[in-house]
């Protein structure tokens, strides 16, 4: 190695020792510095007040022995131990007093405060170890406090909600004042304090209204009480007094009504009646009053109905208008079949329209009585006539009436009529066959004589090469018929049947 090469090499090594060097000053007189102010993990001290030596001393005392490496840790550690329990408690002082916790926990507080107190006190004197057990006491103390928390809450909104409802607003301000602090996002403490600031006008206006509603004057009280709910809906005594005074004023529209109703019925109005009823049922639906009024009203209606229609059937029957009459029983019969009046007097004059039909069919028609099965049938009705005018002449409230006495009498007559033969000359011209259908065989004569009952006959004539005759004729019924022509007389021309 060359001599310029030494000596470049012995400049770096000079270098190092010098930086060497430097850093043992800095241990020897800088560190402990550093030691004495921090301590791991780097947490300031407690300042220590700086003792000035006197300029005369005095005569020095024995020395304290100095500490030992591991006792000074140990010192230090328990340092750290007290400080960080300390740090908790004072982060959870912080925490409560943003909740007031003095207010409502004062007692516990207090004695939460009163045990860090005693443990400055420990680490005032550098006894750590019992500073720590009294700060870890607080702090212990203060964490009972946070978690009772919710279950306070809810204690003081109980009790407010219980002021509220004895009307003590003082007490339920307060309280909810309290519970609002405890959680500050409660909106049911904000809206329980909202209460209790107008619990006193709402009590005012409540009392109002009461005394408005038991005086009658129902729509003045419903006002003030929806004043009352304007500034506080959730007040129990308003929906109570709400409820009655909607209760009352339905009472009093159903009286109105009902009183009308009645009225009504007095003046004979009872259709008019019958609405005021229903409208009250309406009011107060299933009350039985109303129901009762209604269904009596139309009862009375009903009876009122069928009393008329049978006082019409009846002026009927005596007109012997039996069809009417049997129009009125059916009216009855519509309001309440089971009438057995109304039962019998329509199938009696259900009866006697067709007596009356047979009587006059007749008697409309006597030409029908010429046939035997005819007039047996009129004789059979007339008889069914006569025995019941001898029923009706026997009951004192019935009558027999002109129409069937009328009926009777010209039925008698019209079949004595038919009993009576009719003279009656036939003509003919000697050579024509001559056949009466309801007589017989006549054969041919230029004139004889007859006596027919009264009725309708038809004779025929024939003849040999002549065009037959047929002459239809009526004897009797006030028919002046002496005689009656039958003669062939025109020639039916040959026919050639080559």
């Amino acid at each position: 190695m060359s001599a310029a090469g030494s000596e470049k090499i012995s400049a770096w090594i000079w270098v190092a020792l010098a930086a060497l060097v430097l850093l043992a000053l800095a241990v020897i007189f800088v560190l402990p510095n550093v030691v004495q102010q921090y301590e791991l993990p780097l947490t300031p001290r407690v300042a220590q007040p700086i003792v000035e030596t006197p300029a005369n001393p005095a005569p020095a005392q024995a020395a304290t022995p100095a500490l030992s490496p591991f006792e000074e840790a140990q010192i230090a550690r328990q340092r750290r131990e007290a400080q960080d329990a300390l740090a908790s408690l004072l982060e959870r002082q912080t925490d409560l007093n943003v909740t007031n916790v003095s207010a409502w926990a004062t007692e516990e507080y207090d004695a939460a405060v009163a045990s860090a107190r005693r443990g400055d006190e420990f680490y005032r004197v550098a006894n750590f170890a019992d500073a720590t057990l009294a700060y870890q006491e607080s702090d212990q103390a203060l964490a009972q406090l946070q978690e009772r928390r919710p279950q306070e809450f809810e204690r003081l909104m109980a009790l407010g909600e219980a002021a509220l409802l004895a009307s003590n607003a003082p007490t339920a301000l307060e309280s909810f004042s309290l519970a609002s602090q405890i959680d500050l996002t409660s909106a049911a403490a904000v809206d329980g304090m909202r209460r209790a600031q107008v619990l006193d006008d709402v009590e005012r206006l409540l009392a109002e209204g009461d005394e408005l509603q038991n005086s009658g004057r129902l729509d003045e009280g419903r006002a003030l009480f929806e004043q009352a709910s304007a500034l506080d809906s959730s007040h129990p005594r308003i929906s109570e007094l709400m409820a009655r005074n909607a209760q009352l004023q339905i009472d009093a529209r159903f009286t109105q009504a009902m009183s009308e109703g009645f009225a009504l019925l007095q003046q004979s109005q009872s259709d008019q009646a019958i609405v005021a009823f229903e409208r009250a049922l309406q009011i107060k639906p299933g009350n039985p009053q109303a129901q009762e009024a209604i269904d009596q009203t139309r009862t009375e209606l009903t009876l009122q109905a069928i009393e008329a229609q049978r006082t019409r059937a009846l002026s009927l029957e005596s007109a012997e208008q039996w069809k009417e009459a049997i129009s009125a029983y059916d009216a009855i019969l519509a309001l309440d079949s089971n009438l057995v009046f109304a039962q019998e007097g329509r199938d009696y004059s259900a009866r006697r329209v067709q007596l009356d039909e047979l009587l006059e069919l007749n008697l409309n028609n006597p030409l029908r009585l010429s046939e035997a099965a005819a007039f047996d049938e009129a004789n059979a009705v007339l008889k069914i006539a006569t025995d019941l005018a001898r029923d009706l002449s026997q009951d004192a409230q019935m009558s027999m009436g002109p129409r069937l006495q009328s009926q009777i009498t010209r039925t008698e007559q019209l079949l004595q009529q038919m009993q009576i033969p009719v003279q009656l000359t036939l003509v003919s011209n000697n050579a024509t066959n001559v056949t009466i259908f309801q007589v017989g065989q006549l054969g041919t004569f230029t004139e004889t004589t007859l006596q027919l009952k009264p009725g309708r006959y038809v004779a025929v004539g024939t003849r040999p090469g002549y065009r037959d005759v047929r002459e239809e004729f009526v004897v009797g019924f006030g028919q002046q018929l002496n005689s009656v022509t039958i003669s062939c007389n025109e020639q039916v021309a040959a026919v050639d049947r080559r």
